[in-house]
């Protein structure tokens, strides 16, 4: 081997190093209420998404095998994304040094798509579609919405990419039922879907949902909603969450602002997988997010959900998140409150915490991280739930459970973990950003 090749490889080695990060030390059922009772799409909608989860769902080995091949393709796209100057802002944080540093953020908008990481990563949103500008914050009429709302954007057939003209609130009727291929990008003004129905995914694939405001969503139903320009359908009561996550795969969840709502803030059932839930703010909620609609639906046995980079924060109860059966990496996330436990979980999952900072509450009976739902400990000390690297304050503990199984961790893991010393940097940010046009993010 020649020096060349030798300096070569030691540089690929750093920067591998770099990429992987340094790991230092319910509902009580699912909700299913919101299925249109005719359980029609378009055609072209449920074939698309069929296609995608077909491969999504069956098989978490092909994604834990996916993930660890990334890793090593990651050293190519890195060295692209510092040819092209965006590499780094220096905060530590992959998703935001992606795309944060450039000023012409606004002109490159679809360079979002490029930039998720974890379980979603493939997520690409809209990126293959036009721009859709919404000029008009108005849900008059669920069934016939009229052009330029968020409505009549989001049930297209076509990739879309949905931006906002200025700043607008948006109360909406009932919820919004988001198409396959959709990005809903909130940067560069101040939007807030409120005080009223709020975001349903469900049975459709590749939906971003970026830089929104989501807050104070409130039960509706029993009403008709348009899902796409060829169908309506009737629908039952919705309960009130503001991301609502429904047999759908491909979903991206990242820096928006949650809190206060009648049900969940992010809740994913009904066999939803390849999800990532990144950059959030939830604040003031108490059932914070649920994993896994059932204890008796075991097709959620596929689900494989990322958490991470998010902050939570004050007025916070439980459920961050509540998981059942299924694969979660829950990592580099703040949790700064909690009132009765910070993670919990039935049926069985694979929780992986890695490089995590946790501070407990001063209730000297909420210190424990964790909490086995209605399960006894002869049958839950056998789950493979463990802290690693995780920074545990205040009296912090976490309860770790199972013998470490290799092959079940490594369907649980979707990116290298940074220390937790770190944590403070990378989710200061968190939440919907401040970005205006003409200036970096």
């Amino acid at each position: 081997m020649t020096v060349s090749k030798k300096w070569v490889f030691a540089s690929l080695a750093v920067l591998f190093l770099f990429l992987t990060g340094a790991t230092a030390t319910l509902r009580t059922n699912g909700s299913s209420s919101n299925v249109e009772t005719e359980m029609q799409q378009s055609s072209k909608n449920s074939t698309m998404a069929a296609r995608w989860n077909e491969h999504a769902v069956d098989d978490p080995e092909a994604v834990a095998a996916e993930v660890q091949a990334s890793i090593y393709m990651n050293i190519r796209n890195v060295t692209e994304r510092r040819e092209l100057g965006y590499f780094s802002c220096g905060t530590g944080n992959p998703i935001d040094d992606c795309w944060r540093c450039d000023p012409n953020w606004q002109k490159n908008r679809k360079r979002l798509a490029d930039c998720s990481i974890g379980f979603g990563r493939n997520a690409i949103g809209g990126r293959d579609g036009r721009f859709y500008v919404v000029t008009d914050p108005n849900d008059d009429d669920p069934v016939n919405p009229k052009p330029g709302t968020l409505r009549h954007a989001v049930i297209q057939e076509q990739p879309l990419w949905v931006v906002f003209k200025r700043d607008m609130v948006i109360k909406l009727k009932q919820e919004l039922l988001v198409n396959s291929f959709k990005t809903i990008d909130g940067r560069g003004v101040n939007v807030h879907i409120a005080n009223g129905a709020c975001i349903t995914i469900q049975f459709v694939t590749n939906v971003i949902v970026h830089g929104l405001h989501i807050h104070d969503c409130k039960p509706t139903g029993n009403a008709m909603v348009r899902s796409s320009p060829s169908h309506f359908g009737w629908r039952t009561m919705a309960d009130g969450d503001a991301i609502s996550i429904f047999g759908s795969s491909h979903i991206w969840v990242d820096h928006n602002s949650l809190s206060n709502c009648a049900d969940g803030l992010v809740d994913a059932v009904m066999g939803s997988t390849a999800i990532t839930i990144s950059n959030n703010h939830m604040t003031h909620h108490n059932e914070v997010m649920l994993l896994g609609h059932s204890d008796s639906y075991t097709r959620d046995k596929q689900m494989q959900v990322t958490i991470a980079y998010n902050h939570f924060g004050e007025g916070l109860v439980q459920r961050m998140p509540r998981c059942r059966h299924g694969y979660f990496h829950v990592v580099n996330n703040d949790y700064t409150h909690w009132e009765m436990y910070a993670i919990g979980g039935s049926a069985n999952p694979t929780i992986n915490s890695q490089g995590n900072r946790y501070a407990a509450p001063t209730n000297p009976f909420a210190k424990e991280v964790t909490k086995r739902v209605d399960t006894a400990q002869g049958q839950w000390k056998s789950w493979n739930w463990r802290s690693e690297g995780d920074l545990l304050l205040n009296g912090a503990y976490f309860t770790p459970s199972g013998a470490g199984a290799s092959a079940s961790y490594a369907r649980a893991s979707s990116l290298g973990a940074k220390s937790s010393a770190m944590v403070g940097a990378i989710t200061s940010n968190a939440g919907a950003l401040p970005c205006r046009r003409g200036r970096q993010c």
